[in-house]
């Protein structure tokens, strides 16, 4: 997790990216992103789950902050159906309209 923000108020970005490299430094690819300020709990993040299973799959290992997070908001996450009401409740996402 890449960390963003100012003093005070946080933000994170979920990243691929090498050993080598320093946390904050030079990423492969960007997975998502974590905003511990938001207020909604369950929209705070937004993470993308195909592109995380790909780099599981290919030997990436997640931290122990990441690896909750992608349980909980991954591809078969325990707290989707509660992520989805929350972005909808912050109007992030759109309730679909129903046409007669």
């Amino acid at each position: 997790m890449k960390r963003l923000g100012r003093k005070g108020r946080p933000f994170y970005r979920l990243c691929a990216i090498d050993q080598r490299n320093p946390r904050d430094g030079r990423v492969l690819e960007e997975l998502g992103h974590y905003d511990p300020m938001c207020r909604e709990k369950d929209a705070r993040a937004i993470l993308k789950g195909d592109r995380i299973d790909y780099w599981v799959s290919v030997g990436a290992q997640p931290s122990e902050n990441a690896e909750i997070l992608i349980k909980k908001y991954g591809t078969n996450g325990t707290h989707l159906a509660a992520q989805k009401e929350a972005l909808t409740r912050l109007g992030r996402i759109k309730p679909a309209k129903v046409q007669a």
